[in-house]
């Protein structure tokens, strides 16, 4: 395992090691949602995570699924540190049909050669980019997707809660919603929708989002 980095972004992380913490429990979530998903259609599955920071989500998923062989996953994360930590861990997993590359999260090139995808994280992202930048990402999701495939968004609810616009854009951009859990206001939220529209052409030149930390 990598030594510590001092990075925001690997500091983030260190609330999965407390049980009780939101980030903890939000994963939780995002797991048992994405193994729904996987478990949503027979024959190979397409995953991507989008700013995978350690791929907890992902990785934890996949290592202890009977259809891990039918996943190939790719994992999109900008800070070196997290891209070590989830390379290690898919490593100890056996997790050889998943790849973890370092590179801006944000830019629709970078996913040229695993779209279309059955399954979007969209996690960590929505609470760290600006509402245009929601929008933005919600908006051209389904660029990355095969029809039918299932996004999965996390957001906190802090004031202004942004939750209800997020899932009405994602209505407009011909998503259904399967699930939205959350324990509650000023707390966090996971979405989960569907796309029931034909997806957009894919766009090898668009920037979804620009982080504001």
């Amino acid at each position: 395992m990598p030594e510590p980095h001092p990075s925001f972004w690997a500091r983030w992380h260190d609330d999965y090691e407390r049980p009780d913490s939101n980030l903890s429990r939000r994963l939780s979530v995002v797991q048992r949602r994405l193994g729904e998903a996987i478990d949503g259609a027979a024959g190979p599955r397409r995953l991507i995570s989008v700013c995978a920071g350690q791929g907890r989500d992902a990785i934890g998923v996949l290592a202890e699924h009977p259809r891990r062989s039918d996943v190939t996953a790719l994992l999109v994360e900008l800070d070196e540190h997290n891209v070590a930590v989830a390379c290690g861990l898919a490593a100890d997993a056996g997790l050889d049909r998943v790849e973890v590359i370092r590179a801006d999260a944000s830019l629709t090139a970078v996913y040229r050669d695993a779209v279309p995808t059955d399954v979007l994280l969209l996690c960590g992202i929505f609470g760290n980019v600006s509402e245009q930048d929601v929008r933005t990402t919600v908006a051209n999701a389904s660029r990355l997707c095969a029809p039918g495939a299932v996004v999965i968004w996390t957001r906190h609810r802090q004031a202004p809660d942004q939750t209800p616009a997020i899932r009405e854009w994602f209505a407009h951009a011909g998503f259904e919603e399967v699930a939205f859990d959350s324990p509650g206001e000023d707390r966090f939220a996971v979405g989960t929708h569907r796309l029931v529209n034909d997806p957009l052409d894919y766009d090898d030149d668009l920037r979804m989002f620009t982080f504001t930390e």
